[in-house]
């Protein structure tokens, strides 16, 4: 078999040993092909035999299986060795791509080229983020807009200088941040907009604290500087209340007066991109397969699902197949924000596209794929290691610190009230280590939000509230994220907690969970001394690696390991609800009819 260069590749081997080619005789076995998961029918149609003697092989195995049940390749490969056939070992996998988007440092240095940068615009509503954007493009988007307000999230090249700048324009930074939350590093430069009359709001100082989470550089453009009580001081003053120098006060914080409604200072602000991204040195690699992030998705009544993508790395092409997220898809046609259509999209460059097979969200990240059949493992990869997905907790610090993995504990502070903040950062900043140190990414008075908790997400933070709530949306958002919240009324606990999770103190809390519950039937001697329970399971199951307790009367006789676990004659893992089996525990013998055996296991749920 010949790849598409016209290389002869390796042949696939079997189980055996044996190539899956070149075996000739009639007692040569035919390999079967089997896929990573595949139903009981489709393996008995696949060998030519019945559903039936498929089930009863299983069932001398010690599984329990019906014709619509789905096996793994292992048993399923042990089933089609019992009748005979020859199985294919599987092909290795697609790589990981827990990365897609590969940084200048993973790239042949001679392989890169420069590219625009990708700029994003934030700031309190209303004070002028969709007007800027609407002076530098020369376009009204404000006007087509429901109350002059953003939408909708969507990406524009503009050029400049000969050169090209990418702008995303988002409604807010908790979408900012939505994206971060999913992996997707997409900006280079933020640009914060503040209304020179209205000065720092609750809006701009969260957008801030996204912004120093994403770690970009910021450009402040003090917009409305025409309009009456316009005191573009007080907003230099507001920000270096919060650590922002500007330039005119001694700093490095670029700030740029702007009337984005008469065009005034937008060139500076053009500039300014032009020369941070010149700074940046911003490459990457166009020859390769692209990669990216979707910037937004949306069902057309007429075209279907279509995405907008951001290329971020290699170039996308019309015909290309790629893996969104978890679904799959193949490029039917591309398009700019002027719905011209085009064949290819290099670095930084937005497109919409048409031939995605689902919806993607916003910070899902994509990458090309040589076929469909790379996409669909690549797609399963994800699937599966998006469940095992799970964030940062104060137990597991002192071991990410030994690791080398964590430089800093970061945290999201909330209290009942502001004079409470103070005291807990204080506190706090005064716990650090030779190996680590806190890092309070969010302070504030207010109970915790769903936009806290995608910010912990965001930045790998834990979340820490005193005297105060979650909210009830927060507390889900939490949970699916895997993000940990921990609350406390008494700040010398919440110090000393933090305190002994910095220098590995804390200590693990474990539950035990009831995993299953049979009934003892009936007793058989094995050898001199030993004794096997044979026994019926009403509810779970009894798994060759749980804990097992035997009861009497509702009193524990004993509690340890099983030794051996039978299904009939057969050896297995596991013993489900409505089977019969048989066990062997380590040192005890004292069966009785009617004895109960719980089968348990014990499984961390957090630390204190």
């Amino acid at each position: 078999m010949t790849n598409a260069t016209g290389q002869r590749e390796p042949a696939r081997m079997s189980r055996s040993g044996a190539p899956a080619e070149g075996r000739t005789g009639p007692a040569a076995p035919p390999a079967l092909d089997i896929p990573d998961a595949i139903a009981v029918g489709d393996l008995a149609t696949m060998m030519r035999v019945t559903a039936i003697d498929v089930i009863k092989q299983l069932m001398r195995r010690g599984h329990m299986f019906t014709i619509n049940e789905v096996i793994d390749f292992d048993l399923a490969a042990d089933i089609a060795e019992d009748f005979g056939y020859d199985v294919l070992e599987p092909e290795e996998e697609v790589e990981d791509a827990t990365s897609i988007v590969p940084t200048q440092e993973d790239e042949d240095p001679d392989s890169l080229r420069p590219r625009p940068p990708v700029v994003t615009i934030l700031g309190h509503v209303d004070h002028g983020k969709t007007t800027l954007l609407d002076s530098i493009r020369e376009t009204n988007v404000v006007a087509g807009e429901a109350g002059g307000i953003t939408q909708h999230m969507g990406a524009y090249t503009v050029e400049q200088n000969g050169g090209a700048i990418t702008f995303l324009d988002t409604p807010g930074h908790e979408a900012f941040t939505a994206m971060r939350a999913r992996g997707a590093r997409v900006t280079d430069i933020a640009v914060l907009v503040v209304a020179a009359d209205d000065g720092l709001m609750p809006q701009t100082e969260e957008a801030i604290d996204h912004i120093r989470a994403a770690e970009v550089p910021m450009i402040v453009a003090i917009n409305k500087v025409d309009k009456p009580g316009a005191d573009p001081e007080r907003v230099k003053r507001q920000l270096a209340e919060r650590d922002l120098l500007v330039e005119d006060w001694g700093g490095d914080v670029i700030s740029v007066p702007v009337s984005a409604l008469r065009g005034e200072g937008v060139p500076d602000v053009l500039e300014h991109i032009g020369l941070v991204a010149e700074i940046s040195e911003l490459r990457a690699n166009p020859e390769r397969p692209a990669a990216g992030v979707v910037v937004e998705a949306r069902v057309d009544r007429r075209r279907g699902n279509v995405a907008t993508v951001l290329v971020q790395n290699g170039t996308l092409r019309v015909g290309d197949h790629l893996v969104v997220g978890r679904i799959r898809g193949r490029v039917k046609a591309m398009m700019n924000e002027r719905g011209q259509r085009f064949e290819e999209a290099g670095p930084s460059t937005p497109a919409e596209i048409l031939g995605i097979g689902g919806l993607p969200e916003a910070g899902d990240m994509f990458e090309v794929v040589p076929d469909d059949k790379a996409g669909r493992a690549l797609a399963e990869r994800r699937e599966r290691e998006e469940a095992a997905r799970s964030g940062a907790s104060l137990g597991d610090v002192y071991t990410r610190v030994e690791s080398g993995d964590a430089k800093a504990l970061n945290l999201i502070v909330k209290t009942d009230v502001q004079g409470s903040v103070d005291a807990v950062l204080s506190a706090l900043y005064g716990l650090g280590t030779e190996k680590v140190r806190v890092n309070v990414i969010r302070s504030a008075a207010g109970g915790i939000s769903e936009n806290d908790v995608l910010l912990a997400v965001a930045s790998d933070a834990i979340i820490i509230g005193f005297n105060t709530v979650a909210q009830a949306g927060a507390r889900a958002l939490a949970a699916q994220e895997g993000v940990e919240i921990r609350s406390y009324k008494i700040i010398y606990a919440l110090i000393e907690d933090v305190d002994k999770a910095l220098r590995g103190l804390l200590e693990p809390v474990f539950r035990d969970v009831l995993e299953g519950e049979a009934t003892v039937r009936a007793v058989f001697p094995m050898g001199r001394t030993a004794r096997i329970a044979g026994f019926y399971v009403g509810r779970g199951r009894i798994a060759r690696d749980s804990g097992i307790r035997v009861l009497r009367d509702r009193h524990v006789l004993y509690e340890g390991a099983i030794s051996s676990l039978k299904h009939f004659k057969n050896d297995v893992r596991e013993v489900t609800n409505g089977n019969e089996g048989g066990l062997v525990l380590d040192g005890y013998n004292d069966f009785q009819e009617g004895d109960v055996l719980e089968a348990h296991r014990t499984e961390q749920v957090g630390v204190g």
